[in-house]
Order: C-alpha cells, then sequence, then structure tokens
C-alpha cells in the first residue's frame, strides 16, 4: 500500500449529495428569463445545466443574440443560489459517513467543479471548517470552465497548499478518476447510490462503497 502526503476530495456526491435535476433545470430556466428569453429550447437549458464549455456558451447566446457573459453571470448566480436554498431548507445533506473524513491522519483537501464560494458555504453551513487545510472550486467566470476537472489546475493548487508529492484523490465521477491520474495521483472511486451501476472508461486505483473504506484502505 502506498504511502500518502494527503487525500483530496470531491464535494458533491462526496461529502454532500449532489443537487436534484429538477432544481438545476429550474435554476437555469430562472438564469434565461433575467436575459430576455422566456421560452429556452430544452436543448439549451440541459446544455447550461451541466457540461457546459465556452464554445456552448457562445453557441447559445448567439442562437437568442444575447450577450454569453451576460447569460453566464445569470446562470452562476441563479444555480448558487437555489443551492444555498436547497441546503438551507434540508433537501441536500451531508452524507452520514463524512464523520470518517476527519479521522484520517493526513492532511485533507476539497476539490470541486462547483464555485468555490460555493464550496465556501457547505464548509460553512455544515461546520467541516476543522475537517479541511485547504479547499478549492472554480471562479463564476467563463475562463473557469477550460479549468475544471479533468483539467489538473484545481487539484494542482491543492496539492501545493498541503505540501504533498503523493496525494490519494476521491470522487464519484469518471472526470475525478481523469483529472487524479493526469496529475500523477491516485484515485478512489465512491459508488455513492447515484453512481452504483456506473461504467468508467477509466479504471480507477480504488473503488469504495463509503468514506469509511478509507481508513480501512490507507490501514489507519
Amino acid at each position: 500500500m502506498p504511502d500518502y502526503d494527503a487525500v483530496l476530495f470531491d464535494s458533491d456526491g462526496v461529502l454532500v449529495e449532489p443537487p436534484g435535476a429538477e432544481t438545476q433545470t429550474a435554476a437555469i430556466r430562472r438564469a434565461f428569463q433575467s436575459v430576455g428569453v422566456d421560452d429556452p429550447e430544452a436543448e439549451h437549458v440541459q446544455a447550461l445545466t451541466s457540461g457546459v464549455t465556452s464554445e456552448t456558451l457562445d453557441d447559445i447566446g448567439a442562437a437568442y443574440d444575447i450577450d454569453p457573459a451576460a447569460l453566464w453571470d445569470a446562470r452562476e448566480h441563479h444555480d448558487e443560489q437555489s443551492q444555498f436554498d436547497a441546503f438551507r431548507a434540508g433537501d441536500r445533506d451531508r452524507y452520514d459517513d463524512t464523520a470518517a473524513v476527519s479521522e484520517i491522519p493526513l492532511p485533507r483537501g476539497v476539490v470541486s467543479n462547483n464555485h468555490h464560494s460555493t464550496i465556501e458555504f457547505v464548509l460553512e453551513f455544515f461546520e467541516f471548517g476543522d475537517t479541511f487545510d485547504t479547499y478549492y472550486g472554480r471562479e463564476k467566470t467563463v475562463e473557469s470552465l477550460d479549468l475544471k476537472k479533468p483539467n489538473t489546475h484545481y487539484v494542482e493548487r491543492a496539492l501545493d497548499d498541503l505540501g504533498g508529492a503523493s496525494a490519494l484523490y476521491v470522487g464519484d465521477s469518471e472526470s475525478d478518476v481523469l483529472a487524479a491520474h493526469r496529475a500523477g495521483l491516485d484515485s478512489a472511486f465512491l459508488r455513492r447510490p447515484h453512481c452504483r451501476n456506473v461504467d468508467l472508461s477509466v479504471d480507477p486505483t480504488y473503488e469504495l462503497e463509503t468514506l469509511h473504506g478509507i481508513a480501512e484502505l490507507l490501514d489507519f
């Protein structure tokens, strides 16, 4: 078993429940309405909900003759507010096994494709402050789309903060596994209910059922 200098975690789907599809879709529709598009095409709503790229954003802006940057600002605002509302209402919660994270005797960090400000909210709302030594989400800018995982940008920044050369990255998506491997790190794919039957095109170093498995994996 290799020795690690740190352990990094994704947030949505690992530490806290992922956002609901209906909540996300409603937020994107509100974003369109705020820039004067009352009845956007369903495919455009879906495109802005997940997996959006800067090229897609430009195409959508052109389709409605609106400024892509203004649409993106609206998208980010309404998406983030919908997440805050869901957490405050109890519609999204932390996972019960997150207590296991604080028992790991290594520096710990969070690296997410969600907004940096949203991760900050999550850490404060669920009182994770003493659990993690550093955290990164992306800025709410168009430019940040190119820095999301599987890009290693934020993974490497977190690793630098923790002063480690070797780390285990724990995630629930293929992009997490890819980002870890591209950064030269081992990966642990966490098979939560929402990704229990997902087929990956890249093999993670390990697969876990719960976060309690990390201590056993690392022999702590």
